[in-house]
């Protein structure tokens, strides 16, 4: 767990210019909090434990301001900015070095309980802050979704949508961008 931690510390103190050190980073951000709590739940949630794995998710979010349902999967080096109001629902799937800001929501749109009912966020996508993604669609690799934009339908790999309804505004190739990555 203290590896976990640790490379979790590192990821944010690389992407967030306002980290100044790994001890801050450790000590007062909600983002990498959540990440602990929600990695100890989805485990009891896994192993069958669904009412203490939702205590604990329960307690992250009044702790954190920030609710992952226990069954959510998380990749590596999901980096929540300011993640007050973040909601990440019960079959969400999150890829690896995904950042989101504020107020993001990863919603289902009812559906059956036993059904994939939330998105899915591949690797290297951007969430802008107030971003609703609702429904079993996919966000490519490398997309970025704009601040309050509302999504429901997928986003191919690197394109970028905003708006409400989301409308895609620019794609572009892999190479032309620049994702950030810790070695």
């Amino acid at each position: 767990m203290i590896k976990y931690i640790l490379s979790e510390a590192r990821n944010i103190l690389a992407k967030d210019p306002a980290a100044k050190s790994l001890c801050e980073v450790v000590l007062c951000y909600p983002g990498l909090r959540v990440l602990i709590y929600h990695r100890l739940a989805h485990r009891l949630h896994k192993k069958g434990y669904i009412v203490l794995a939702r205590m604990l998710s329960q307690r992250a979010r009044k702790v954190t301001g920030i609710e992952i349902h226990p069954g959510a999967v998380i990749g590596s080096h999901l980096f929540i900015d300011h993640g007050m109001g973040v909601v990440i629902g019960e079959t969400a799937v999150v890829g690896d070095n995904v950042t989101m800001f504020h107020g993001v929501t990863l919603g289902g749109l009812g559906g059956e309980p036993n059904s994939k009912r939330h998105p899915t966020v591949e690797d290297d996508v951007l969430i802008g802050a107030g971003a609703k993604i609702l429904g079993p669609i996919t966000i490519g690799r490398g997309a970025k979704v704009g601040a309050n934009a509302v999504v429901l339908k997928d986003v191919p790999p690197y394109t970028t949508v905003v708006g409400l309804p989301a409308r895609e505004i620019d794609k572009k190739q892999p190479a032309d961008y620049n994702i950030p990555r810790r070695p």
